[in-house]
């Protein structure tokens, strides 16, 4: 699948929105592009899942691990690709996702053996920051990371992993520190529309 044809997905089922956004990251953006809108029709996600685990052809993977919660069908469906063919069950999708202080933790009985590849997978990239936090917990958990894939990168070529990364198509949009965005000294008010939430109270 080419980088068009996956722009094009991403329009034709409308996610790539514009206005005032404040991403997960806290960055600031006049453009997000909501994920959840292109995987929630199964053949869509296989397709574009099955292209990006293509990207990966050639590695030892042993399981896909996502950051909750806009990773979790993305590596589903990765892993499924991946699986293909093998026996026994195939290749299993994990996820990790915050805790109750907010901190990036493997539950839910997951495990990984010692020194298991892994392949790290979400959907946006804009820093990258989630991806390197569960590359931490796989780490910690006694994986060996090979690898990171995302659906997106927006990070403008800022993006640093400590891993191989793919993603199946660079976007060339704008991110503003909170303090120095445009859309914020013209008085407009930034909304979240990702699935990370800060934490209130204590």
């Amino acid at each position: 699948m080419q980088p068009e044809q996956v722009t094009e997905i991403l329009k034709n089922v409308g996610a790539i929105r514009h206005g005032h956004f404040e991403l997960s990251s806290g960055l600031h953006s006049d453009t997000y592009v909501q994920c959840a809108l292109v995987l929630q029709y199964p053949r869509i996600a296989e397709q574009i899942s099955s292209a990006l685990a293509a990207k990966f052809a050639g590695l030892e993977i042993s399981a896909v691990v996502s950051p909750a919660l806009g990773g979790v069908i993305l590596g589903h469906e990765v892993a499924r690709a991946l699986g293909a063919g093998r026996s026994g069950n195939g290749v299993p999708a994990l996820f990790v996702e915050r805790d109750a202080s907010g901190a990036m933790t493997m539950r839910r009985g997951f495990s990984l053996e010692q020194g298991q590849p892994v392949l790290v997978v979400e959907d946006v990239w804009t820093t990258g920051g989630s991806t390197v936090e569960a590359i931490k917990v796989v780490e910690a958990a006694g994986g060996r990371v090979v690898a990171a894939g995302a659906i997106i990168d927006r990070s403008m070529g800022k993006l640093k992993l400590p891993v191989r990364a793919e993603a199946l198509v660079n976007l060339d949009i704008k991110n503003y520190e909170a303090s120095a965005c445009p859309l914020c000294a013209e008085g407009g008010a930034a909304v979240k529309p990702g699935s990370r939430f800060k934490k209130v109270g204590k």
